[in-house]
């Protein structure tokens, strides 16, 4: 039995009714099947199922049909290319039966490639056209990115039309990933000779235990396999199809690695705009040259006006030779497709500004041309010039533009190729002894593999050291610039580079499971995610269009109707124009010097280039709302436990009360504790390791106690040799009638003002001593909170601790308003009640009982270090676990926004002054006007000088870096 056999099985019923038919329909070819199970109402006997199975079994797609009366379920089996849910439910409607638990969604994600963006517009139109389409449910696209994120429903549509979608609106699509994408390999065959060679590979595959998905390239030779890493590896998957073939035929398998594609691809896109304006140069110098140049420089331009029929003259021809290239072939590709697309669609963009104002040009100079052809008096300018210096300027600013949106990405693409491409593999005899070193592709790794790591390489995938001590830099991956000691137990993180010794690792992650991969996906995800401050963008570039249009209309009649009136003077009108040709130019530039483009990629460069800084500096922020509402904080509520403190107590101080040596003392009471799982006994046990590291003893082996005792919210009990041991709180020793002396007395109660949690130790019915323990305050954590005073951010802290506790951590490192004894969903209540005030309240924590506070909070920020669940709940995830990142968070946010605000103000005033001055609003005063192809570069020039903004960002430097000299948290005895 195959898999998917086994998972139908499964679904099947259990108790099946005796009357019960199965109706299967074969065809030759069985194309992907897919499974579906519900509940029918009123099938009341076996007449009835077989009236269901019968219609159903006679519809085209369906394969398969059982339906219970006992249960009254039914499993059907269906090819989806040939008939959708939708029309199931309705064919068993139509029967008479009603259909209960039907699974009327099944939704799906998938990222797709887009290409031919050019501003806000586009990406509108491209969100409108997949939301067109039955059964997406959201679509995200990315301008800067230029990635369309989509839900949709895979009963009602799947990739192959959401890109035919996307073609239809006019612009290029490709598939990047779906939903369902995981651990993925891509083999290369070779020795395939038929078709049933194929089938044979893939059948061998399917059995693989963890295998979920393959996919054959027939035509290259190519297999896609998506698996789960638990049960299977690309190693394995490789030895499966080797074993598969047999004599004569012999399969031989190797890893195929595609080439990076957003980096292909935006190489190729460069070169593109490059090359396709170094052809537009080639026919538009001469035709500036002819128009601009030679004519000033008598008698070298002479030539040109020699007049070749009537007033038809050499200059002309050749200008309208030259120009028509630009104007057809190379604009085809600049502006053509884009703006009929886009009035097909009913929208407008750039592409239609400039369509409109370079066609303008060509065909009114054309048609001065053929006037002069004509006729044996007519003089007239023609501006074959315009069209093709405007097309040329309008290229350079695009294969500009495409080249410093190429930078946004660098951080996210630094991540990209910080693994490296190849790893040492270790092999192992039955005793452990390494028998083989091997160098292996790091796509070749599997879980539980055990691989070499040499001093100065870089870590290929996530593991446990098993073996060797090193220094291991993270600061790629969390941007902690010190290194970081590793022993063996200790976590390595994929593409973090060692530094001196030999380590070997065990692998516990591989491909998209990788904490790599995921910030990767994490960053990749955010940079979709729109800024509310986008919205502003939106709706400009909705009516920017249209209104520029209408504008340039205005400007034509404005200067050509006064003209045609004599209202303005005769000299205000250059040499071989008229009033029309005048007015016409400043109709043209107009079109053509608004540019929507510098609106739309204001917002999401500076996010891309934020949000990528932000990960290389520790700190991943989920999106563009997240970003711009950690500008606005002016609260930071601090968790306790784990955030404040480092979260795990240790013992800092020793107290004999008798003339037991503290040695003894130590080992008595780490006896009784060893057993205990509460963190508190593991901070008394590590102590009494320590210790014995102190006294040079060479063993850390800690004795049992016997009769060992666990007393739920007092301690333990337990005995050691011939003593008899008591170790917990006041409560236990009450319990146990054991007196406290005021010695102890004094000294718990010394303990408790400095934040300490008093452990008595018991011997034979008398205290012997008592051991303080803390969870010790962050280093860093007292400057934080001075810093984000200093940037009039209050911080207060919550915590489910005791008062005593709570106060005096609150007042060590100089928070004034505490919080304390208050549960999960009090946390969050405390957010609220703050966010009741108009405050803006951002929540650091790291525990489960922190996520309602995080999701109540405008921006939740996740200790790096803390559970799943605080991460996924959180707006910002701390990597470190370093508290200075909040303050880097908020900064990073708050120079973003700035930022985003002078790109809008360099998109819009440049639209506010450029229209106007282009319209030849100067030019009654200064004789000064803004010629087309003139008014084209500043158009290309408004595009760059945001993009360019945006990548200021690149220089961000944290505004606090606090390097920690304190060594590890000492301990004093006294005895």
């Amino acid at each position: 039995m195959d898999k998917n056999e086994g998972d139908d099985f499964l679904k099947e019923p259990l108790l099946q009714h005796s009357d019960s038919v199965t109706v299967t329909v074969y065809q030759d070819e069985v194309k992907k099947t897919r499974t579906i199970m519900f509940k029918i109402g009123n099938v009341k006997c076996a007449s009835c199922v077989t009236s269901i199975e019968s219609a159903l079994g006679m519809v085209n797609g369906i394969r398969s049909i059982m339906v219970s009366v006992l249960q009254g379920q039914a499993v059907i089996k269906y090819a989806p290319d040939l008939i959708n849910v939708k029309l199931i439910k309705e064919a068993i409607e139509n029967l008479g039966f009603q259909v209960f638990e039907f699974p009327e969604r099944d939704v799906a994600v998938c990222r797709l490639r887009v290409k031919g963006m050019t501003c806000t517009s586009c990406s509108e139109s491209i969100e409108n056209a997949l939301l067109m389409v039955d059964g997406v449910k959201t679509a995200v696209v990315g301008l800067s990115l230029e990635e369309a994120k989509i839900h949709f429903d895979t009963t009602l549509t799947d990739s192959d039309e959401l890109i035919q979608a996307i073609g239809d609106a006019g612009f290029e699509a490709d598939l990047i990933t779906t939903g369902n994408d995981g651990n993925k390999v891509h083999l290369c065959l070779e020795g395939i000779t038929s078709n049933e060679d194929l089938t044979i590979i893939r059948s061998s595959l399917e059995s693989v235990q963890g295998v979920n998905h393959v996919d054959m390239d027939t035509e290259a030779n190519k297999v896609t396999i998506l698996y789960d890493s638990e049960f299977t590896g690309p190693r394995s998957l490789i030895q499966c199809i080797q074993e598969a073939g047999q004599q004569p035929n012999f399969y031989h398998v190797s890893l195929y690695v595609s080439p990076s594609r957003r980096e292909a691809e935006s190489q190729h896109e460069i070169l593109g705009y490059r090359n396709v304006f170094l052809w537009s140069c080639l026919f538009s110098v001469p035709v500036f040259i002819f128009s601009m140049v030679l004519p000033m420089v008598p008698p070298y331009g002479n030539w040109l006006s020699h007049k070749l029929y009537n007033m038809l003259t050499v200059g002309m021809i050749l200008r309208w030779i030259l120009c028509t290239p630009v104007q057809f072939i190379v604009g085809r590709r600049l502006f053509y497709v884009g703006s009929f697309y886009a009035l097909k669609r009913r929208s407008a963009n750039m592409d239609v500004l400039v369509a409109l104002g370079t066609n303008a040009a060509y065909f009114y100079s054309l048609y001065i041309l053929i006037k002069a052809l004509c006729s044996n008096s007519f003089e007239g300018q023609d501006f074959f010039e315009t069209s093709a210096m405007l097309i040329t300027f309008i290229l350079l600013g695009k294969y500009l533009e495409v080249v410093a949106k190429g930078k946004t990405s660098d951080a996210l693409a630094k991540l990209t190729d910080l693994a490296p491409d190849t790893a040492f593999l270790l092999s192992f005899d039955g005793d452990g002894n390494i028998i083989s070193e091997n160098e292996i592709s790091t796509s070749l790794i599997q879980k539980n593999d055990v691989i070499k790591i040499v001093p100065g390489a870089k870590v290929p995938v996530d593991g446990i050291v098993i073996k060797g001590q090193s220094h291991v830099n993270e600061s790629m991956i969390t941007g902690e610039a010190r290194p970081m000691a590793k022993r063996p137990g200790d976590k390595v993180t994929g593409g973090a580079v060692n530094e001196n010794g030999c380590l070997l690792v065990k692998v516990t992650h591989v491909g998209s499971e990788t904490a790599l991969s995921q910030i990767v996906q994490l960053v990749e995800a955010a940079q979709l995610n729109r800024a509310p401050v986008q919205k502003l963008a939106d709706r400009v570039s909705r009516v920017f269009v249209p209104v520029v249009v209408v504008a340039a209309v205005l400007t034509w009649l404005c200067w050509f109707i006064p003209g045609e009136a004599a209202v303005y003077p005769k000299d205000w009108i250059p040499n071989a124009m008229d009033s029309f040709e005048l007015a016409l130019q400043f109709g043209i530039s107009v079109l053509v010097v608004a540019c929507p483009c510098a609106l739309g990629l204001a917002t999401p460069t500076a996010v891309m280039v934020a949000t990528g800084k932000g990960a290389s500096q520790g700190v991943l922020i989920k999106g563009g709302s997240a970003l711009e509402k950690a500008h606005k904080v002016k609260i930071v509520v601090f968790d306790k436990t784990g955030t404040l403190t480092v979260g795990k107590p240790v013992v800092v101080n020793t107290m004999v009360f008798s003339d037991m040596p503290i040695q003894e003392f130590c080992e008595i009471a780490a006896a009784a504790e060893v057993n205990s799982e509460h963190p508190i006994a593991k901070a008394v046990v590590l102590h009494a390791k320590k210790l014995h590291q102190q006294y040079g003893l060479n063993s850390e082996h800690i004795t049992e106690a016997e009769d060992f005792e666990v007393h739920p919210g007092s301690g333990v009990s337990g005995k050691v040799g011939d003593k008899m041991v008591f170790v917990g709180n006041k409560r236990l020793m009450a319990a146990r009638n054991i007196l406290l002396g005021t010695e102890v007395e004094d000294y718990m109660l010394e303990s408790e003002q400095l934040a300490r949690t008093c452990v008595l130790v018991a011997v034979d019915g008398r205290v012997a001593g008592a051991l303080a323990v803390t969870d010790p305050v962050k280093p860093e954590a007292e400057q934080v909170i001075s810093f984000l005073k200093s940037m009039n951010i209050t911080s207060i802290m919550v915590t489910g601790d005791n008062w005593a506790t709570a106060t005096a951590i609150a007042k060590e490192v100089g928070i004034v308003k505490v919080f304390a004894e208050t549960d999960p969903l009090g946390k969050a209540d405390k957010i609220k009640e703050l966010q009741l005030k108009g405050l803006a309240v951002a929540m650091v924590g790291d525990g489960i009982n922190d996520s309602p506070a995080l999701v109540a909070a405008d921006v939740g920020m996740a200790i790096g270090a803390g559970t799943d669940v605080a991460i996924e709940a959180a707006d910002i995830v701390l990597i470190k676990s370093n508290l200075e990142d909040v303050i880097t968070a908020i900064d990073l946010s708050r120079k973003t926004l700035a930022r985003i605000r002078l790109n809008y103000v360099w998109a819009l005033g440049y639209n506010v002054l450029g229209m106007p001055i282009a319209a030849g609003i100067l030019f009654p005063f200064t004789g000064i006007r803004l010629p087309p192809w003139l008014a084209g570069a500043c158009m290309a020039a408004s595009s760059i000088s945001v993009v360019c903004s945006s990548l200021l960002l690149q220089s961000y430097k944290k505004p606090l870096h606090i390097e920690d000299t304190r060594g590890p948290v000492g301990y004093s005895n006294s005895v």
